[in-house]
C-alpha cells in the first residue's frame, strides 16, 4: 500500500512507521518535531520523510496516490494542553481538519484517526464502552474528541472510511522520558535508572489501563489492511486497552525503589479501564503484551546494559 503517517517521527507513530515499511509498504511520513517530551526523533531512513506541520498547505501533493493515513500527529499531553489551549486547538482540531480534507481531495481511501480514553472523563464508570457520553476534563479531551466529530461528518457527508482508535495510557518503545510531564512509566523508569524518587501524582490509588505501543500498532495494522470494511464500521470510535487495569502505586511497585508523592493535578480521570469487545468483534484485534512482563523484561535488559558498561 501507500500510506501516509502524520506523526511518523513521534513515540507511536514512529513505531508504525517502522512495522509497515517492514511490511514493504510504500510509506510518506510528515511529522514537525513538535513534541517537547522525546529525547529524540525517529525518521525511519525507508520512508519518504517531510518535516512539516499537518496544518502546511503545502502537505497536500504529499496526500496524492496515498489508500490510506495513519493521522496521529497532535499535541498529545494534558498538562501543555491546559497550559496553551490554542495550541492544543490548532494542532488537534484544525490539524485533523486539514488532513481530513486534504486526504479528502486527494481520494484517500480509509484514514485512521488516533484519539484518546480522556474522552470518558470523570462522569462515566469503567468499564468503558464507546457508546458512552463524553466527558471532557480539559482542552486535549476537547480537542481529540473534536477530531472523532470531524471524522464521523467525513464518513456520512463525503463517505470517506474513517476509523477513530481510542487508546488507553500507551507505554512501550520510545515512549517520551523528558520533563515531569512525560507518561508515567516512562517517567518512574528514567527516575529509577538515574537513583531518584518514582514522583507519585496523589495518593496513587488511581488505577490505568496500561496498553503497549505494539498493540496500537497491530489495531492500526490490522485495520489498515481490511480491504473491504462494512460502511456500518466506518465513523465510529474503537477503545484500544487491554481491559486490565493497575494502580499507580502497583506500577511503582514493580518497578522498585524509593518513591515520592507529589500534588494531585487537575483535569484528570481517576480510573481508566478499556472494554475492548467492539475491536474485537470487528476487527479480530486483542492485546498481547502483560505490562508487569513488560517491566520485568526491561528492567533485566536495562540491569544487563549496567553490568556491560561496568
Amino acid at each position: 500500500m501507500n500510506v501516509l503517517v502524520t506523526g511518523g517521527a513521534g513515540f507511536i507513530g514512529s513505531n508504525l512507521v517502522d512495522r509497515l515499511i517492514e511490511g514493504n509498504h510504500n510509506v510518506t511520513v510528515i511529522d514537525n518535531e513538535s513534541a517537547d517530551a522525546h529525547e529524540q526523533f525517529y525518521w525511519n531512513e525507508n520512508a519518504n520523510n517531510y518535516k512539516m506541520d499537518i496544518c502546511d498547505p503545502n502537505t497536500s501533493d504529499l496526500y496524492q496516490g496515498v489508500e490510506v493515513v495513519f493521522h496521529l500527529a497532535a499535541e498529545a499531553r494534558i498538562q501543555p494542553c491546559l497550559e496553551n489551549p490554542l495550541k492544543a486547538v490548532q494542532a488537534n482540531t484544525v490539524g485533523t481538519a486539514t488532513v481530513l480534507e486534504h486526504a479528502r481531495r486527494a481520494g484517500v481511501r480509509r484514514v485512521i484517526y488516533s484519539s484518546t480514553s480522556s474522552a470518558y472523563g470523570l462522569a462515566n464508570n469503567p468499564p468503558l464502552f464507546e457508546d458512552m457520553p463524553n466527558d471532557c476534563l480539559n482542552p486535549y479531551s476537547v480537542t481529540k474528541t473534536s477530531g472523532e466529530e470531524l471524522c464521523k461528518m467525513y464518513t456520512k457527508l463525503y463517505g470517506m472510511e474513517t476509523i477513530i482508535l481510542r487508546y488507553f495510557n500507551v507505554y512501550g518503545n520510545r515512549q517520551p522520558l523528558r520533563g515531569q510531564y512525560a507518561p508515567v512509566i516512562g517517567l518512574f523508569m528514567r527516575q529509577s535508572e538515574n537513583g531518584e524518587p518514582m514522583t507519585i501524582v496523589g495518593d496513587g490509588t488511581q488505577m490505568r489501563d496500561f496498553t503497549n505501543v505494539s498493540d496500537v500498532v497491530d489495531a492500526n495494522m490490522i485495520i489498515a489492511s481490511k480491504h473491504n470494511i462494512s460502511p456500518e464500521l466506518c465513523g465510529e470510535i474503537y477503545n484500544v486497552g487491554t481491559g486490565t487495569n493497575y494502580s499507580i502505586n502497583e506500577v511503582a511497585g514493580f518497578i522498585g525503589g524509593p518513591i515520592q508523592h507529589i500534588t494531585e493535578r487537575p483535569g484528570e480521570a481517576y480510573i481508566s479501564l478499556a472494554s475492548n469487545k467492539k475491536i474485537r468483534d470487528a476487527f479480530g484485534w486483542k492485546p498481547r503484551v502483560s505490562l508487569p512482563e513488560w517491566i520485568d523484561k526491561n528492567l533485566c535488559i536495562n540491569l544487563a546494559k549496567v553490568d556491560t558498561n561496568n
